[in-house]
């Protein structure tokens, strides 16, 4: 290493290095150069106190911000020397198209906190008028092996204020396990004591969820029907607070929000409940405000009975049985009605492998039914804006796979741009990475926002964590929507539910876990290639884009070993209670 002397702006503490074939600020070795125009060299070790207060200042100048961008965006190194072959058009062209659809739907974010500001003076909260004589209801809870939360269900059902001659409650029951016995033991039960409760079985589960609600609606005596999952706790007005909103005959559907019993159970629980509230703020807000097609959520709500019937009732040939119906009616010309203010708790999955059961369920329902039901939209005369919320709504889970092509081309990309220039992946893959991810931060802080006013700044700390999740589930939802691509049919796979509602439960119930399979595996793979890929960021001084890389580390990593390791270790808390026993108390 020689040391050099700045002539245009005086003496100048420089080490010599090949790295780029540029000067590298001092640092990068264990000794160095001291020497003006007119001074002997003299080499000090590092740390030697003798070093004149001048040396430092301007060692300290020359490690400055100014120096740094000037050797990392303005350095010409390759300038001439470097151009672009068909191999590095062929990684770069399809990275750039990935990177842009990712940044649409990351927009497509930003439009959707837009309308729900934009047309906020549209928030639906009082119905038009109230019936004068309240109409029949009939409550359906549909149940597949629930025996930890039916008891809870049917209780809260029980407790709904509302006439009891004009109630109608089914209990449609496809267990195959100990439920059945639990379920028809509490029927009887409330039964004897006059609540107008059935319960119906059945055994060969044809259509799932979605053959459950057609076969109960032969049965059902109510004008309107009502829906509850296993895992809901209705408050005691609820049906009072969203029936009269069907006062007005165009109204085929009422939504409610869903909030969360076991919000702070865990980390995990915490940020599915950030993932859900930015859903049924923005989401449901944003297009039930701005009068564009948003769907019923399979509970938590109410149809008019003849808005099923003139869209075709339920159909199973998709997992969103409830998002299929809900288009269709829509196409009808029916209107739906979304309550913000109007809450049912419901329990969050409490473990990674539910949870992400849920997730890729929903992801491929979600494809199956623009498969079905995108043609009929774009075919329709609704206006375009409805035709093109309608696409950014069914097609959004395609960016999982979208984002498994950008792991795959994100290395090879880093190193190429590296060697076309900083600048340029400043002005152009900055800005795409920021619509694409930073989007999604907005997009869920406003939402906390507007639910916790005074609180919502502590979601702050949850956002890192959630956009990693997000990533995390790419291989578990990538392999759905291929599935719904390609047209291969699934059950319908339930989401466990153990009445976990605060810290001192515990889940102790392995029969409803699934298996792992190869998923989990493939996820810690992939989470040291993206580890391989900060390292490379950091040993290039590409220190921008180490954020990012960051994200997919963490997220991959945590899910794959939440999947592994979460359930192994439940039997060793201390002072929890455990769900041992066959049957709910009191049955």
């Amino acid at each position: 290493m020689l040391a050099r002397p700045d002539e245009a702006s005086g003496p100048a503490w420089f080490v010599e290095s090949q790295v780029r074939g540029s000067a590298k600020p001092f640092g990068y070795n264990s000794a160095f150069r001291l020497g003006g125009e007119n001074d002997r060299t003299r080499t000090f070790p590092l740390g030697v106190a003798s070093i004149p207060p001048s040396a430092v200042a301007a060692f300290v100048a020359s490690r400055g911000i100014g120096q740094y961008i000037r050797q990392h965006f303005l350095d010409t190194t390759f300038r001439g020397l470097y151009h672009a072959n068909a191999f590095d058009m062929a990684l770069l062209f399809p990275y750039f198209i990935v990177l842009i659809l990712l940044a649409s739907y990351g927009m497509h974010r930003y439009v959707l906190v837009y309308l729900y500001y934009k047309h906020r003076k549209n928030r639906t909260t009082d119905p038009p008028e109230h019936f004068a004589d309240l109409p029949r209801v009939t409550v359906q809870l549909p149940i597949f092996n629930e025996q930890f939360v039916v008891e809870r269900l049917v209780d809260a059902i029980c407790r709904l204020q509302y006439p009891l001659d004009k109630l109608d409650v089914q209990v449609l029951d496809d267990s195959t396990d100990e439920t059945q016995a639990v379920a028809r033991g509490l029927v009887e039960s409330y039964a004897a004591r006059g609540f107008p409760i059935t319960y119906h079985h059945r055994t060969n589960r044809e259509g799932f969820k979605a053959g459950a609600l057609a076969e109960g609606m032969q049965s059902a005596k109510g004008e309107f029907i009502a829906i509850f999952d296993a895992d809901f706790v209705p408050p005691e007005d609820f049906l009072l607070k969203i029936i009269h909103h069907f006062t007005d005959p165009k109204i085929g559907m009422v939504q409610t929000r869903w909030t969360h019993i076991n919000r702070k159970y865990s980390f995990l629980t915490e940020v599915e409940a950030i993932l859900l509230d930015g859903h049924f703020v923005l989401e449901h807000s944003g297009r039930a405000r701005s009068g564009v097609f948003f769907n019923f959520n399979g509970t938590a709500g109410a149809w008019r009975r003849i808005a099923i019937e003139e869209a075709g009732g339920w159909q199973h040939n998709t997992l969103t049985e409830d998002t299929d119906l809900s288009y269709r009616a829509q196409l009808k010309g029916w209107k739906f009605v979304y309550l913000q203010d109007v809450e049912c708790p419901a329990e969050l999955p409490v473990e990674m492998t539910a949870f992400k059961t849920q997730q890729a369920r929903w992801a491929k329902g979600l494809i199956q039914t623009s498969k079905k039901i995108l043609p009929s939209v774009i075919r329709s005369d609704q206006p375009f804006r409805v035709k093109l919320e309608a696409w950014y709504h069914l097609t959004a889970n395609l960016s999982y796979p979208l984002m498994v092509v950008l792991s795959v081309l994100l290395l090879p990309a880093m190193i190429i741009r590296f060697y076309q220039g900083w600048f340029q992946m400043l002005y152009i893959d900055l800005p795409l990475f920021m619509a694409s991810t930073f989007s999604i931060s907005s997009f869920y802080l406003v939402s906390q926002r507007e639910l916790f006013p005074k609180s919502w700044p502590r979601a702050l700390l949850y956002l890192p964590f959630l956009m990693a999740l997000g990533i995390g589930l790419t291989i578990t939802n990538t392999r759905a929507v291929v599935e719904a691509l390609i047209g291969q049919k699934s059950a319908f796979a339930r989401t466990p539910k153990y009445r976990v509602e605060s810290k001192t439960d515990r889940v102790n119930a392995a029969k409803y876990r699934r298996r792992l399979g190869w998923v989990p595996w493939l996820e810690l793979l992939i989470g040291g290639y993206f580890a391989l890929t900060v390292y490379y960021a950091i040993a290039n001084e590409n220190y921008i884009t180490v954020p990012f890389l960051v994200l997919f580390v963490v997220g991959y990593w945590y899910t794959g070993l939440m999947s592994l390791l979460q359930g192994r270790f439940s039997g060793l808390a201390l002072g929890a209670e455990t769900h041992t026993k066959p049957f709910p108390v009191g049955v």
